[in-house]
């Protein structure tokens, strides 16, 4: 390790906005992207880890003196190296080989000729050890988890072995002149997918039988929709009473049975028809009898719980066709439950599982006869499949060697790659393949299971037909598995690991890692509902991926107060396996650049009180302790830019990445008084360096933790006057104490104007007070109010005084016409323009605006206006402010090119809001 290892990009400065617009319209992007291989949960958008990753192991410019000796030189260097930044981490550049070659060539430039390798020992879904892939480096993956060590080795290890190879299934390797990266591969997968499914459909394709329309003409199932049912309490009606809620679908009792037909379009509810069951509990269909929650639990766990069909959607002409049931489809579906089924106990996680609490304890017990049937027919016929794929391999000239898992990349490994892949998509198949999935109305398809991190239980369901080529079916989860192994980067082979943090090696690597949201998410539990049949289809193929029943939960970094003695016994497990990672990190770790942590904050108080979730303040804490120093922090939005999600809680942010250097040994202790001393010191140059950069008002308050908790990890400990040690929470109220304070000392910079309507908005917002009050105010600001009204900011009539809202100065403004422009005007009237007409309107008056006030003065205006809304938990007002600063450089960019020359004022970043 270097003895003062140079500061990085990351420390100092990013393209922000245009890495988060692109994290944004990631959210759209499907086919292709490698989300879609398998779920999993929590993934980091590619755009945030790409540009994170460059970040951390490009020098920045300042801490080269020998080739950047002045500030105007850094600044232009930095600036060079965002533009490539921002180029990066675009979608459609993610294979532009022109485009990574030159940001290798940086990544060398600062790390003495050498692509280093780079290690997330919290792999999850892979998008870290990917773009890690991706940027030429050599990248490392471990996971405790072995659904996500298989997710990382489909994305990392198998795509490189296999590159710019022909598929071999017969015939396609002639379909096209070259096959480059995974793409041959991807062409088998879907090969023998096809394959996989004729098969299968040849076998029990008589479960699945077509529908007769009213017409009479055959149509083709798409899915059978069920509601599960309970005897009716009530002995003097004891008929089975359906639990769905599908208004669409009229249910009458009829000689002592339920009936079941679909009266019209399923996008609009029957009046007075919203079935029966809600949150409060269930209604018998035929005499109204209450069922409570209670009864139906009951009676599921002792076995008593079935299921009528409600109706069948098949194939029409133009569009989704709804059909009443009929016998012989209900006969189709009684089929017997099949006797090899996975094995495994759900765990009982109250909120998370519900199911559990209905009588599914085993995860077999979550899909219905005929659902077990089709996946492990599927399961079988994907070893036939392995079998022919290893003929084929051999035909095409691939020599034996040995498996894939023992580091072949031969025939065997080959034919191990091909059932790997088809696997994961029978494994993306039972996520809609299950009695916990649903009918959507809106988009009429089958809603997944996994909606959200939780299994909840589903009241009716959609079972999809496994051989539809619509919504659900087998071969279009084999398509978005093909796609996006097609779309995988060229790159040198990387290692996948199956490991605890807490105890394997980090010698000599770079981290940059995702850890687990202390409680948010049960990664393990909800995994086992996938690994159970992964671990029937790869038994032979992954076997020591898939050596266990299920998934190791003992040793998983989550804090579950089931598995661990209760709330307390959770929090104590998590912090001490956090600070174990973490120190263990430091001590063996590539410390020549900065560790890189991600967290998905949630903040769940309000900015006032300085309070926050648990699971950051121990991230906080088990960093710290650990022996960081955390240098940077940044706030990473998958959100559209100016979009807020809530005032009042900075939760805007999907989540921030903090850059962490090791604190030096004897580092010193300090007094809360020294260290209030050293934030009001070092923090206000540092937030006004941010406010001048691309961050959103939103972001400002996390984005200030970096440089707060930066000098407050600097120090052993910060002793209080009463001898203890100052927590994080506290050190995170003093952070942002001070600023608050920075941003309310910008007031005395503005003109008199201004600094009364500020103090003015901050009293009484838009609404009325007494005339009497505003002529006093306006004296002290060195105003009057005649003065206010010339400026066209304010009206007193009557007795009464009011500043003009927003809405009353949103429109045509002609500034070289206005007598007396303040910072006040010029902010609100191009918020409010930029919130009615859009960027190109604000930046078309910018020129002219900037004749009469300074446009640095207005942004400051900008991120003080939204601070003094988010405190007053104004969303109309902070959406107002914060919108117009998120787009202020893309503004600035517009208005030179109306000006028609170039001008030096706002030094912010340039980005497309929109990310197109």
């Amino acid at each position: 390790m270097n003895a003062t290892p140079k500061k990085k990009l990351i420390e100092t400065s990013l393209p922000l906005e245009a890495i988060n617009a692109e994290a944004s319209r990631e959210k759209s992007i499907r086919h292709g992207h490698p989300s879609t291989l398998h779920l999993y949960w929590a993934r980091r958008p590619l755009a945030a880890a790409r540009a994170v990753l460059f970040a951390q192991l490009v020098d920045d410019p300042a801490s080269r003196p020998e080739e950047f000796p002045t500030v105007e030189e850094q600044d232009a260097e930095r600036a060079r190296l965002h533009r490539l930044l921002e180029q990066l981490v675009i979608w459609e550049n993610s294979n532009d080989e022109t485009l990574l070659s030159q940001a290798r060539a940086e990544i060398r430039k600062s790390n003495n000729g050498e692509l280093p390798a780079v290690l997330d020992p919290f792999a999850g879904g892979g998008a870290i050890p990917l773009e890690a892939q991706r940027l030429g480096l050599e990248a490392h993956a471990s996971d405790l988890n072995p659904l996500a060590v298989l997710i990382n080795k489909a994305l990392i290890e198998i795509p490189p072995k296999f590159a710019d190879r022909a598929p071999v299934f017969p015939g396609r390797a002639q379909t096209r002149n070259g096959w480059s990266r995974a793409e041959g591969l991807a062409e088998d997968v879907h090969a023998y997918g096809d394959w996989l499914r004729e098969e299968t459909e040849r076998r029990i394709g008589h479960l699945y039988p077509m529908v007769a329309a009213p017409d009479g003409s055959q149509r083709t199932v798409i899915a059978w929709i069920w509601a599960r049912t309970v005897q009716s309490p009530n002995p003097a009606n004891p008929i089975e009473v359906p639990l769905g809620s599908e208004a669409w679908i009229h249910a009458e009792v009829i000689d002592g049975e339920v009936k079941y037909e679909v009266r019209h379009d399923p996008n609009g509810p029957l009046d007075g028809e919203d079935g029966t069951i809600s949150r409060k509990g269930a209604v018998s269909i035929a005499d109204g009898t209450p069922i409570d929650f209670n009864y139906i639990r009951a009676e599921s766990r002792a076995g008593r719980m079935g299921s009528h069909l409600m109706a069948i959607v098949a194939e029409g002409d133009r569009g989704r066709l709804y059909v009443s049931p009929s016998e012989d489809q209900r006969t189709a579906a009684a089929v017997p439950r099949p006797e090899d089924v996975p094995g495994g106990e759900i765990f009982d996680w109250p909120g998370r599982i519900n199911v559990y609490r209905y009588g599914m304890t085993e995860w077999s017990d979550l899909f219905t006869s005929r659902q077990l049937v089709a996946l492990t027919t599927l399961c079988d016929v994907l070893q036939e499949v392995r079998a022919r794929a290893l003929d084929d391999a051999i035909a095409a000239g691939y020599a034996r060697s040995s498996a894939l898992e023992d580091g072949g990349d031969g025939a065997e490994a080959y034919a191990d790659a091909v059932a790997t892949y088809l696997a994961l998509a029978i494994g993306r198949q039972t996520d809609r393949l299950s009695s916990l999935a649903s009918w959507q109305s809106l988009g009429e398809k089958v809603r997944n299971v996994f909606g959200r991190q939780a299994i909840p239980m589903v009241w009716d369901y959609a079972e999809v037909n496994l051989f539809s080529s619509s919504s659900g079916g087998f071969i279009g989860n084999v398509e978005w598995v093909e796609k996006a192994l097609a779309h995988t980067p060229a790159g040198p082979v990387a290692e996948v690991s199956q490991a605890d943090a807490a105890t394997r090696t980090y010698r000599g690597l770079v981290v940059s890692t995702d850890p687990p949201y202390y409680d948010n998410i049960g990664y393990s539990d909800l995994s086992d509902y996938f690994y159970v049949w992964l671990r029937r289809s790869l038994s032979t193929v992954q076997s020591k991926t898939v050596g266990t029943m299920l998934t190791p939960k003992t040793q998983e970094l989550v804090a579950n107060p089931y598995r661990h003695g209760g709330r307390d016994g959770a929090e104590r497990f998590f912090i001490e396996g956090f600070n174990a990672v973490f120190a263990r990190i430091r001590g063996e770790a590539n410390l020549d650049v900065p560790l890189t942590v991600y967290y998905a904050y949630k903040q769940q108080d309000t900015r006032d009180t300085g309070t926050s979730s648990t699971g950051w303040h121990t991230l906080l804490d088990g960093l710290i302790e650990g022996g960081w120093e955390v240098t940077a922090t940044w706030p990473m939005r998958s959100e559209r830019g100016g979009r807020l999600i809530s005032v009042g809680t900075n939760a805007l942010a999907s989540s921030i990445v903090l850059a962490c250097r090791p604190r030096p040994e004897g580092a010193p202790a300090t007094t809360r008084r020294a260290f209030v001393a050293a934030l009001k010191s070092e923090l206000p140059s540092a937030l006004r360096t941010l406010m001048q950069g691309a961050i959103a008002p939103v972001d400002l308050a996390q984005a200030a933790i970096g440089p707060g908790i930066s000098v407050f990890s600097r120090y052993s400990r910060v002793r209080e006057a009463d001898g203890s040690d100052m927590s994080v929470k506290d050190a995170l109220l003093l952070v942002n104490a001070t600023l608050d304070e920075v941003i309310g000392e910008q007031e005395s910079d503005f003109d008199p104007d201004t600094r009364f309507a500020v103090k003015w908005y901050r009293q009484y917002g838009w609404t009325q007070e007494n005339s009497g009050i505003a002529d006093q105010l306006a004296r002290s600001s060195d105003t009057s109010i005649g003065a206010l009204e010339r400026g066209g900011i304010f009206e007193a009539r009557g007795g009464k005084a009011r500043l003009l809202s927003p809405t009353q100065l949103e429109d045509a403004w002609d500034v070289s016409a206005d007598e007396r422009v303040s910072v006040w005007e010029a902010t609100v009237r191009l918020a409010a323009v930029m919130a009615k007409h859009g960027a190109d309107q604000v930046a078309a008056l910018l020129p002219s605006v900037q004749t009469r006030v300074n446009l640095d003065a207005v942004k400051e205006l900008g991120f003080l206006l939204f601070h003094e809304a988010e405190k007053k938990r104004d969303t109309k007002d902070a959406i107002l402010f914060n919108g117009l600063v998120s787009a202020w450089g893309d503004v600035n960019e517009q208005a030179r090119k109306h000006a028609g020359t170039p001008r030096a004022v706002q030094q912010a970043f340039d980005f497309d809001e929109d990310g197109d």
